[in-house]
């Protein structure tokens, strides 16, 4: 009798099998389905790390600027990083009232939203970061690449400064409410003004704190007048989330 049973029960399963297989499989049949699996991602980089003087003298919490380079510093050298923006004015030697990361993209790569976040994440925990006081800005890839990680984390930071960057401007609505300063040359062959003035003008439609600096004269490089601009990092600093 145990072994009718289980040879009913087998049967029934392997009946259920086979109708669930055949209703999934019929041609010209579209079903609903759903499915959940928890996936891991490790992420990682190198980047350069400056502290202000006095961080190791109190324990005060320090506002903090995240740096994103452009393409033609890319690769597995920090020293390029160096090039341009901020990175350069602190390796000349100036001093800021903040704690200032910039991270390196690979060669051949585009900005990591993910290691991106990863990297503010273990800042954070790491350093005596005000998370009510972290700014983001780049130049060319890395205006980009301030876009799109401004996007991807509205509520993060406290302000954001890209330079001849761009974005998706159908999305720009979810940064309204934070203060965005905008910079770009008039005369970029590599990245047009235009791909600023969308985003800006998509701010403006939904009321956003957006401001836009265009320099007549300049071409892609408009990064140089701006991170030698003592008024960007005054402003940065005023805001916070």
């Amino acid at each position: 009798m145990k072994k009718i049973l289980l040879a009913t029960l087998v049967g029934l399963l392997l009946l259920s099998c086979s109708a669930r297989q055949k209703l999934a499989g019929q041609p010209g049949l579209q079903i609903s389905d759903s499915f959940s699996k928890e996936i891991t991602q490790t992420v990682g980089g190198d980047y350069l790390l400056y502290l202000p003087e006095g961080y190791n003298a109190s324990q005060a919490e320090w506002p903090l600027v995240l740096f994103l380079h452009g393409a033609g510093e890319r690769g597995s050298d920090l020293e390029k990083v160096k090039f341009h923006g901020l990175p350069k004015h602190i390796a000349a030697g100036e001093q800021f009232p903040f704690i200032a990361v910039s991270p390196q993209c690979p060669e051949g790569q585009w900005w990591d939203l993910k290691m991106l976040s990863g990297l503010l994440d273990h800042i954070e925990a790491n350093y005596r970061v005000d998370k009510d006081r972290i700014y983001l800005t780049g130049l060319s890839m890395g205006g980009f690449g301030t876009w799109g990680l401004a996007l991807a984390e509205p509520c993060r930071f406290a302000a954001i400064a890209p330079v001849c960057g761009g974005g998706q401007a159908s999305s720009a609505c979810s940064i309204k409410n934070l203060p965005v300063w905008v910079f770009h040359g008039a005369r970029d062959n590599i990245v047009p003004l235009s791909a600023s003035e969308e985003m800006v003008k998509a701010l403006e439609r939904c009321g956003g704190d957006v401001r836009f600096t265009v320099y007549p004269e300049a071409g892609h490089d408009s990064w140089t007048e701006t991170y030698q601009n003592p008024e960007l990092y005054k402003w940065l600093l005023d805001q916070r989330r």
